[in-house]
């Protein structure tokens, strides 16, 4: 959730995930709570993408795997009912919880 990574990694994480081509539009401050609990918090990047079949924008965001210096990256594409960045973070949280991540 500290030391974010560039905008340019995002949108190389995009690309390679998704296709197309990003282009950098906003960064969101995101605090994800259940309850009375703090599920996520940290910056979710969107990019404008073109040239992808379905989606005409993506999401992205990293954070830290445990202590170590490596990051996974999560590039989530804008299409319903993800239209926005809280709905892009709440998707990825789902769908980790079902893999049992």
């Amino acid at each position: 959730m500290t030391n974010e990574v560039s905008p340019d990694q995002l949108k190389q994480a995009v690309e390679s995930q998704h296709g197309g081509t990003a282009t950098f539009v906003q960064s969101v401050p995101i605090r994800e709570m259940h309850g009375e609990q703090l599920v996520w918090q940290g910056t979710v990047h969107v990019f404008d993408l073109e040239g992808h079949p379905k989606a005409s924008r993506a999401y992205a965001w990293s954070h830290a795997i445990d202590d170590s210096p490596k990051r996974r990256f999560f590039a989530v594409l804008g299409i319903p009912p993800i239209n926005g960045p809280r709905e892009a973070v709440r998707a990825a949280i789902v769908a980790e919880a079902r893999a049992g991540k």
